[in-house]
């Protein structure tokens, strides 16, 4: 019989424990979880967690993060630690902004919440792929030095987050608004203050960007894929995520992975020429203003 309770500062290892048994799909959970820990003051990467527990030992983790977003990796009990996490943070008034994780799940978690017909903007089933890194096919335009990938600068910013606007359009289904623009640039400012966004050049101009929405010592997980709509066609996708893990490789990591939308087909062959592999289905839910 498992019991479920809220998890807190001291309980990161058991945590991790679980997570990392189900490392492909729980890389949001295990990369905020070493960022931030279990403290929730309402900074980014922070969240409330809830846990099932069989004796000692986790079998079941909700994060509600700081974002909104419910996150979970929770195989057993799952509409327990869901309501579980909701109820403690209904009290400081935090709004459920949409669900991540094992794509069942995703779809279990809003049915226990009573959510399944609340309007989304982006309720996509998606792809989870995986890839060891030292498999990776480079593009020859990156062997060849005609295209060079770089971490992101300071004289960056501006034009990724102008570039995560259209991102957030067209992929995510958002409104351009004042409020789309204020959180794309303060999802660009974050990834570039922790190191892992990256712009590929083109004769020393910037045409596509990548990052990583998750990162580990030993593993990456690639997100925000993005070339204006004028330079598509050319390759600079699939180079700047090749670009960008091999410097992921280079400072340790051995695996990557990333999810993309079952419709996105362009995507799939992107990813599938550098040699990541499908490994299951994640749940990706965002839920209208």
């Amino acid at each position: 019989m498992t019991s479920i309770r809220l998890l807190a500062p001291g309980d990161e290892a058991r945590a991790e424990a679980f997570l990392v048994a189900h490392a492909e799909s729980s890389m949001f959970l295990r990369a905020n979880l070493r960022a931030a820990g279990l403290v929730d003051e309402g900074e980014p990467l922070q969240g409330t967690w809830a846990a099932a527990f069989d004796a000692d030992r986790i079998v079941a983790i909700a994060a509600h993060a700081w974002n909104g977003m419910i996150i979970v990796q929770a195989p057993v009990a799952l509409p327990d630690v869901v309501h579980a996490v909701v109820q403690a943070t209904r009290a400081r008034g935090r709004e459920i902004a949409g669900f991540a994780g094992p794509h069942d799940q995703t779809v279990g978690a809003r049915e226990a919440l009573g959510l399944s017909r609340r309007p989304t903007t982006l309720d996509s089933p998606e792809r989870l792929y995986a890839l060891e890194l030292g498999a990776m096919r480079v593009p020859a335009s990156l062997t060849t030095g005609a295209l060079r990938v770089r971490r992101t600068r300071d004289d960056d910013l501006d034009r990724c987050a102008s570039w995560r606007e259209d991102y957030c359009v067209e992929l995510l289904g958002r409104t351009r608004d004042a409020a789309l623009a204020r959180s794309a640039r303060a999802d660009v400012e974050l990834l570039h203050r922790r190191g892992n966004a990256f712009v590929i050049e083109h004769h020393g101009e910037p045409v596509a960007y990548s990052a990583f929405n998750a990162r580990l010592p030993d593993m990456a997980q690639v997100g925000g894929v993005w070339t204006p709509v004028a330079l598509r066609g050319r390759g600079y996708a699939r180079a700047v995520v090749a670009g960008s893990l091999l410097v992921a490789r280079d400072e340790g990591a051995t695996r990557a992975v990333l999810f993309t939308a079952e419709i996105n087909v362009a995507a799939q062959r992107a990813y599938e020429a550098l040699g990541f592999e499908v490994r299951g289905a994640f749940g990706l839910v965002l839920f209208a203003s």
